[in-house]
């Protein structure tokens, strides 16, 4: 039988959120067995961003990294929120360390094609080192990934946290029965976006479609819920959309996802 892997990604908007953020480490540092956490931080990219006088832009909801952003991104991310993430998470008692694609040549990534849009220093994920991070969590060490990937050539690339929760679910899954858990602001996928408490409890391949053609999913949670159906549709056991309480024993009040 295949031992169990947690793997929870926290938004920016959690991050932002002091009480929330230290209710979600502390419910982290709970979890029993192996888990990893990843997390984003664009809001504070861009607030830093602003500070310094370089503008960040954005396309679709997705930023355009140039070598000034990059750099704020590797600042921010790799430095302020990952340190910030993994002294909190000592003080609680979990052996945390911080990780970017780069440490441990963990994530290896590509730089996206020009197509219509030229997202510049973005990458798209080709492998994830499972020999490395598995060495880790048998060290007894909880691995804490940023928004961060490299390419083999020494060349640092901005990548979206929800993929790369994704893609080390996937390539973690072959060794592990891997449950990924996105926690943001929301309590799930709601029915109706201006009812917080209209949680779909069940979502699977079927409902999906159809919530897709009704337009109930949409806008921002698009490319996350393409994710999470990119995550099972590659063997990861279970994926839970919701707010940080999903992360508490018995809560039954988030979104389940399954094929």
């Amino acid at each position: 039988m295949k031992q169990k892997l947690s793997i929870v990604k926290i938004g920016g908007n959690v991050i932002e959120d002091a009480e929330g953020f230290e209710h979600v480490l502390g419910l982290f540092s709970k979890m029993e067995g192996n888990k990893i956490l990843v997390h984003g931080g664009g809001r504070k990219a861009t607030e830093l961003g602003n500070k310094l006088g370089i503008e960040s832009k954005m396309v679709n909801g997705r930023r355009i990294t140039d070598a000034d952003t990059l750099d704020i991104a590797l600042m921010v991310y790799g430095g302020l929120v990952s340190k910030k993430i993994v002294a909190k998470l000592q003080a609680l008692g979990t052996d945390a360390i911080g990780m970017s694609g780069a440490d441990g040549d963990a994530i290896r990534a590509h730089k996206r094609p020009k197509k219509n849009v030229d997202f510049g220093l973005v990458g798209d994920v080709d492998t994830v080192n499972t020999y490395a991070i598995f060495k880790l969590l048998q060290a007894g060490f909880t691995p804490i990934f940023c928004a961060l990937t490299h390419d083999g050539k020494g060349q640092m690339l901005n990548t979206n946290a929800d993929t790369i929760a994704a893609e080390i679910a996937i390539a973690m899954s072959d060794q592990f029965e891997t449950t990924l858990y996105y926690c943001f602001e929301k309590k799930g996928v709601l029915q109706d976006v201006n009812d917080e408490n209209s949680v779909i409890r069940h979502i699977d391949s079927k409902g999906y479609d159809e919530l897709l053609a009704y337009g109930i999913i949409a806008d921002g949670m698009l490319p996350k819920m393409h994710n999470c159906f990119y995550a099972l549709r590659n063997h990861v056991a279970k994926v839970c959309v919701g707010n940080s309480s999903m992360l508490e024993a018995n809560n039954p009040d988030f979104t389940t996802l399954t094929l």
